[in-house]
């Protein structure tokens, strides 16, 4: 659920392990855990986001026709 602020709150569970080096990790960088969580799932979706475009990229590679060609042929099907 969104607050005012457009902020979402919630609850995960964490094996001891990970709550360890959360904490460590944490007083280290002098940060709060949410912010530590807040970094790692910009981080997590920015990769995400990386192998998104790299599981497209080269697509026509092992088509028989040329990009080009067929981008033109597209537009001559808005005339």
């Amino acid at each position: 659920m969104m607050n005012d602020d457009g902020i979402m709150r919630t609850i995960i569970e964490l094996p001891e392990e990970q709550v360890k080096a959360l904490a460590e990790l944490c007083e280290s960088q002098n940060i709060s855990r949410a912010e530590a969580v807040r970094r790692a799932l910009t981080k997590m979706l920015a990769n995400q986001k990386i192998a998104d475009r790299d599981s497209v990229f080269g697509a026509w590679k092992s088509k028989k026709m040329d990009s080009r060609k067929f981008v033109d042929a597209l537009r001559k099907e808005w005339h």
